[in-house]
């Protein structure tokens, strides 16, 4: 095993322990730049949005953000297991 697989796997151990959404958060301030909380709270919500059926149009002009952000976050959506996956969970 590479040893950046060995890192994620660290990460993912990291992510799983976090017991409520207080640690989540503590880690995720820590580990992440609020750049990069940013972009993955963004990208959520483009998912989300996408997958209760708005279009890639209405997506962008509700958040703000490129059509071609909301095209990449169509592909995600499509391509993903971890989004499906989670947004049926949540509902």
């Amino acid at each position: 095993m590479r040893k950046i697989d060995q890192y994620k796997k660290e990460i993912w151990k990291l992510v799983v322990a976090a017991e409520n959404e207080k640690e989540a958060k503590m880690l995720l301030e820590d580990l992440l730049t609020p750049a990069e909380r940013d972009a993955i709270a963004e990208r959520w919500q483009v998912v989300k949005l996408l997958s209760e059926g708005k279009t890639q149009r209405e997506v962008a002009k509700e958040l703000g953000v490129s059509i071609q952000k909301v095209s990449h976050g169509a592909a995600w959506l499509r391509d993903s297991k971890g989004f499906k996956y989670f947004l049926k969970k949540l509902s």
